[in-house]
């Protein structure tokens, strides 16, 4: 078992956790890595660039590309907007969507993708906004709703998810959703 090499206090221990509980819920061991991999070479034939902005993932959206060799051919690279600041100050989400919809919600999610896009000049992004758990954020949104979004080209899409689970079972839930919404985006665009 990889985890187990990284040992229990290893860098990418928590990864590998995850990655491990995605396989536990009828997955294939290496789908985070196929999804990615499928990506990666999707943007690569079509010369698209690719960017992240991730709250409740908390990178690990990039950190499943990176896993692909040869990813640096179209990531550039990504944000952790934890914080509603960084979400409003780097991404430019406006204040008024984080005051009146709150961080959790799709205008957000919009908001965080369109802004990687344009902060770091990326033809695709990729966006996760969430309540991963255990305790809700003190609204009346239940743990497990996340809100993925993908922007190509300045115009975005968003879908709504309320995952089961616990946390490492949310967070994974969420690359994997973020990532299929992306190729299917690609390959919308391409059909289009």
């Amino acid at each position: 078992m990889v985890a187990d090499k990284c040992g229990e206090g290893g860098k990418f221990a928590f990864f590998w956790k995850i990655w491990y509980k995605a396989r536990d819920m009828d997955m294939k061991d290496a789908d985070f890595l196929a999804l990615a991999q499928a990506l990666i070479e999707a943007c690569a034939i079509r010369g698209v660039s690719l960017a992240t902005a991730e709250s409740c993932t908390g990178g690990l959206v990039g950190a499943s590309l990176t896993a692909v060799p040869g990813a640096s051919r179209v990531y550039l690279g990504g944000v952790v907007s934890y914080a509603n600041a960084v979400k409003q100050g780097v991404l430019g989400v406006p204040e008024a969507v984080l005051a009146q919809e709150g961080a959790v919600s799709a205008p957000c999610a919009r908001a965080m993708a369109l802004g990687a896009q344009r902060a770091l000049g990326a033809r695709l992004a990729l966006a996760t906004t969430g309540i991963a758990g255990p305790g809700s954020d003190g609204t009346d949104k239940p743990v497990g709703l996340v809100y993925a979004a993908a922007a190509l080209d300045g115009a975005a899409v968003v879908e709504k998810h309320l995952f089961a689970g616990d946390r490492e079972s949310v967070r994974a839930q969420t690359v994997r959703a973020v990532l299929d919404l992306a190729l299917r985006c690609l390959e919308q665009k391409v059909s289009n």
